[in-house]
Protein backbone atom coordinates (compact mmCIF):
# COMPACT_ATOMS: atom_id res chain seq x y z
CA UNK A 1 0.00 0.00 0.00
CA UNK A 2 1.32 3.49 -0.51
CA UNK A 3 0.65 6.75 0.96
CA UNK A 4 0.27 10.45 0.26
CA UNK A 5 1.52 12.36 3.17
CA UNK A 6 0.66 15.73 3.29
CA UNK A 7 2.24 18.91 5.60
CA UNK A 8 2.68 23.01 5.62
CA UNK A 9 5.71 24.01 4.12
CA UNK A 10 6.73 24.36 7.49
CA UNK A 11 7.82 21.06 8.09
CA UNK A 12 8.48 19.88 4.64
CA UNK A 13 12.15 18.39 5.90
CA UNK A 14 10.91 16.78 9.06
CA UNK A 15 7.77 15.18 7.29
CA UNK A 16 10.44 14.13 4.50
CA UNK A 17 12.83 13.08 6.68
CA UNK A 18 10.57 10.71 8.94
CA UNK A 19 8.56 9.34 6.38
CA UNK A 20 11.39 8.35 3.86
CA UNK A 21 9.47 10.33 1.00
CA UNK A 22 11.36 10.97 -2.61
CA UNK A 23 8.95 12.35 -4.62
CA UNK A 24 7.27 16.40 -3.60
CA UNK A 25 4.94 18.44 -5.01
CA UNK A 26 4.69 21.95 -3.66
CA UNK A 27 1.87 24.00 -4.17
CA UNK A 28 2.69 27.39 -3.18
CA UNK A 29 2.76 31.18 -4.51
CA UNK A 30 5.45 31.50 -6.60
CA UNK A 31 7.05 34.11 -5.09
CA UNK A 32 7.76 31.96 -1.95
CA UNK A 33 10.92 29.99 -1.85
CA UNK A 34 10.71 26.52 0.38
CA UNK A 35 13.77 24.69 -0.08
CA UNK A 36 13.63 20.94 -1.20
CA UNK A 37 14.87 18.49 0.93
CA UNK A 38 18.59 16.83 0.13
CA UNK A 39 17.28 13.59 -0.62
CA UNK A 40 14.56 14.46 -2.98
CA UNK A 41 15.90 14.87 -6.42
CA UNK A 42 15.19 17.86 -8.33
CA UNK A 43 13.54 15.78 -11.28
CA UNK A 44 11.09 14.42 -8.53
CA UNK A 45 10.26 17.75 -7.20
CA UNK A 46 7.10 19.78 -8.79
CA UNK A 47 6.17 23.37 -8.19
CA UNK A 48 2.51 24.47 -8.48
CA UNK A 49 2.51 27.91 -8.46
CA UNK A 50 -0.67 28.68 -7.44
CA UNK A 51 -2.44 31.25 -4.89
CA UNK A 52 -4.62 29.68 -2.28
CA UNK A 53 -8.34 31.43 -3.93
CA UNK A 54 -10.73 29.70 -5.67
CA UNK A 55 -12.05 32.52 -7.59
CA UNK A 56 -10.39 34.99 -10.24
CA UNK A 57 -8.87 37.86 -7.45
CA UNK A 58 -6.11 40.47 -8.57
CA UNK A 59 -2.71 39.71 -8.21
CA UNK A 60 -3.32 36.32 -7.60
CA UNK A 61 -2.75 32.90 -9.61
CA UNK A 62 -6.10 30.81 -9.70
CA UNK A 63 -5.30 27.51 -10.35
CA UNK A 64 -5.62 26.14 -14.01
CA UNK A 65 -6.32 22.58 -16.12
CA UNK A 66 -2.94 23.32 -17.38
CA UNK A 67 -1.41 23.43 -13.25
CA UNK A 68 -4.08 20.77 -12.60
CA UNK A 69 -2.92 18.43 -15.95
CA UNK A 70 0.43 18.75 -14.62
CA UNK A 71 0.05 17.84 -11.13
CA UNK A 72 -1.98 14.72 -12.77
CA UNK A 73 1.09 14.00 -14.86
CA UNK A 74 3.28 13.85 -12.18
CA UNK A 75 1.65 11.87 -9.94
CA UNK A 76 0.90 9.30 -12.28
CA UNK A 77 4.98 9.35 -12.91
CA UNK A 78 5.63 8.14 -8.91
CA UNK A 79 6.92 4.92 -8.92
CA UNK A 80 5.33 4.30 -5.17
CA UNK A 81 8.72 2.86 -4.19
CA UNK A 82 8.87 5.44 -1.15
CA UNK A 83 6.16 7.91 -0.49
CA UNK A 84 5.02 11.39 -1.89
CA UNK A 85 5.01 14.10 0.13
CA UNK A 86 2.61 16.74 -0.70
CA UNK A 87 2.83 20.41 0.69
CA UNK A 88 1.22 24.45 0.70
CA UNK A 89 1.30 27.11 3.00
CA UNK A 90 -0.02 26.01 6.26
CA UNK A 91 -1.49 22.22 4.62
CA UNK A 92 -5.29 23.50 4.87
CA UNK A 93 -6.96 23.61 1.63
CA UNK A 94 -4.45 23.64 -1.59
CA UNK A 95 -2.31 20.71 -0.41
CA UNK A 96 -5.37 18.65 0.75
CA UNK A 97 -6.90 19.01 -2.37
CA UNK A 98 -4.52 17.96 -3.97
CA UNK A 99 -4.28 15.12 -2.41
CA UNK A 100 -7.49 13.70 -2.66
CA UNK A 101 -7.78 14.45 -6.31
CA UNK A 102 -4.32 12.60 -6.28
CA UNK A 103 -5.56 9.71 -4.55
CA UNK A 104 -8.61 9.79 -6.83
CA UNK A 105 -6.20 9.69 -10.07
CA UNK A 106 -4.27 6.86 -8.39
CA UNK A 107 -7.17 4.52 -6.86
CA UNK A 108 -9.75 4.40 -9.96
CA UNK A 109 -11.63 2.02 -8.38
CA UNK A 110 -12.40 3.71 -5.01
CA UNK A 111 -15.38 6.13 -4.85
CA UNK A 112 -15.05 9.32 -4.32
CA UNK A 113 -16.79 9.44 -0.60
CA UNK A 114 -14.16 6.61 0.63
CA UNK A 115 -11.76 8.91 -0.77
CA UNK A 116 -13.14 11.70 0.93
CA UNK A 117 -13.41 10.41 4.26
CA UNK A 118 -10.24 8.87 4.54
CA UNK A 119 -8.87 12.81 3.79
CA UNK A 120 -11.24 13.50 7.02
CA UNK A 121 -10.39 11.32 9.26
CA UNK A 122 -7.02 11.95 8.44
CA UNK A 123 -6.99 15.80 8.65
CA UNK A 124 -9.73 17.05 10.69
CA UNK A 125 -8.65 20.67 9.51
CA UNK A 126 -8.82 19.73 5.61
CA UNK A 127 -10.66 22.33 3.83
CA UNK A 128 -10.05 21.13 0.47
CA UNK A 129 -9.60 24.44 -2.25
CA UNK A 130 -13.11 24.19 -4.37
CA UNK A 131 -11.34 25.17 -7.17
CA UNK A 132 -8.54 22.12 -7.59
CA UNK A 133 -11.38 19.75 -6.94
CA UNK A 134 -14.02 21.07 -9.53
CA UNK A 135 -10.83 20.70 -12.32
CA UNK A 136 -9.59 17.25 -11.31
CA UNK A 137 -13.30 16.46 -11.13
CA UNK A 138 -13.08 17.55 -14.98
CA UNK A 139 -10.14 16.40 -15.53
CA UNK A 140 -10.20 12.32 -14.24
CA UNK A 141 -14.15 12.20 -15.47
CA UNK A 142 -15.44 11.69 -12.33
CA UNK A 143 -19.17 13.98 -13.53
CA UNK A 144 -19.24 15.89 -10.05
CA UNK A 145 -18.54 13.44 -7.94
CA UNK A 146 -15.68 14.48 -6.25
CA UNK A 147 -17.02 17.77 -5.92
CA UNK A 148 -20.08 16.61 -4.10
CA UNK A 149 -17.82 14.15 -1.83
CA UNK A 150 -15.94 17.01 -0.53
CA UNK A 151 -19.09 19.12 0.12
CA UNK A 152 -20.36 16.13 2.08
CA UNK A 153 -17.52 15.84 4.48
CA UNK A 154 -17.86 19.97 4.94
CA UNK A 155 -15.52 22.38 6.07
CA UNK A 156 -12.24 21.12 8.17
CA UNK A 157 -11.81 23.05 11.82
CA UNK A 158 -10.55 25.96 11.77
CA UNK A 159 -6.48 25.94 12.56
CA UNK A 160 -3.84 28.25 11.28
CA UNK A 161 -1.83 24.95 10.48
CA UNK A 162 -2.90 21.35 9.89
CA UNK A 163 -0.92 19.09 10.99
CA UNK A 164 0.57 16.55 8.93
CA UNK A 165 -1.12 13.32 7.66
CA UNK A 166 -1.10 10.63 5.10
CA UNK A 167 -4.03 8.80 3.08
CA UNK A 168 -3.34 5.35 2.18
CA UNK A 169 -4.31 3.71 -1.08
CA UNK A 170 -5.31 0.70 -2.47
Amino acid sequence: MSRIHVCSMFRVADVAKATGARTLVSLINREIQVPRPAAIPPARHLLVGISDVSAEMEGQVLASEAHVAALLDFVRSWDREAPLLIHCYASVSRSTAAAYVCACALSPQLCEDELAQRLRRASPTATPNARLVALGDKMLGRAGRTIAAIERIGRGADRIEGEPFAIELN
